[in-house]
């Protein structure tokens, strides 16, 4: 597998025409198509569906853009930090759950952008069957998870905080009238969970399970604002970060209430394979997330 094959790859998979990205990296279409067939025949699977004139890529090619935007990104991160281009280049891959990264992303990002505006970044939300996975094929530099801990003996885990996890619901919902809130009420409740949030999500319903409370219904969304959307509507209930409903609770749209005596914590952890290296740009990125967690 070489990097030229990679590039050309990616051209192909963007523009979804072998002739088109002859004309644009000016090559004959036989050398891209030659290429492109030799990828296939190294990796086994086929990267693109012909259809005619039409190309689509395949599930494989999917994931293969992924893996091919990494390492060209790399080749070119690897010029900047040793053969000492002025103005770094490159890619960092986050994985970070929305209930965190909305509220810690833009002031990270507004900074981090100002040292390295050439540094591409591929931000996406966590989700945790796979990430492991990615940690160790790195095509995921680093990642934020709420969770009290990651026991892998190849994946290095650093706390940068805590935080509540709270039970919100609207402020006209009838639980917010009970002075004590058991699991048992719970069970005539819908409720509304962010489908990558990292794991406490699954902790708390194997918890549920536990005690064989069965809640009424559980509808999981990909995006935190439509959750919220949602728990104002009283379609639900949710349990988030107080991070992610601080302003919600303050403005007095949304309401909290805890079940049973005990509150429940997580911990914010970030994640790297224990052999990572460092680039400048990734060291200054870490350093700016670490910031929002004095």
């Amino acid at each position: 597998m070489e990097l030229r094959q990679l590039k050309t790859f990616l051209v192909v998979a963007d523009l979804l025409s072998f002739s088109q990205a002859a004309d644009t990296l000016n090559y004959a279409q036989s050398t891209v198509s030659s290429r492109i067939r030799t990828l296939e025949e190294e990796l086994g699977v086929p990267l693109f569906d012909r259809l005619g004139k039409r190309v689509a890529l395949t599930e494989a090619g999917r994931i293969m853009v992924r893996y091919a935007k990494k390492l060209t990104d790399m080749e070119a991160e690897t010029f900047a930090e040793v053969a000492g281009w002025e103005e770094p280049e490159g890619s960092i891959s986050v994985r970070i759950p929305q209930s965190l990264g909305n509220y810690i992303l833009p002031q990270v990002l507004s900074r981090f952008q100002q040292q390295y505006p050439r540094v591409n970044l591929d931000i996406n939300s966590c989700a945790f069957s796979s990430l492991k996975r990615e940690l160790r094929s790195g095509i995921t530099d680093v990642a934020f998870l709420l969770i009290d801990a990651i026991h892998e003996a190849d994946l290095k885990s650093e706390v940068l905080g805590f935080t509540h996890l709270l039970f919100v619901c609207s402020n006209h919902c009838a639980l917010t009238k009970k002075s004590h809130v058991s699991l048992k009420d719970l069970e005539n409740e819908t409720f509304l969970l962010p489908k990558y949030d990292c794991q406490y999500n699954t902790i708390f319903l194997q918890t549920l399970d536990e005690m064989k409370v069965k809640p009424a219904a559980t509808i999981e969304l990909n995006s935190l604002q439509t959750i919220k959307s949602c728990v104002e509507q009283q379609v639900g209930v949710t349990i988030l970060p107080e991070i992610a409903v601080k302003e919600e609770l303050e403005q007095g749209r949304f309401a909290s209430f805890q079940v049973g005596k005990e509150t429940i914590e997580t911990a914010i952890l970030m994640i790297q394979h224990k052999n990572k290296w460092l680039s400048q740009s990734m060291e200054a990125f870490i350093r700016e997330v670490k910031a929002c967690f004095p």
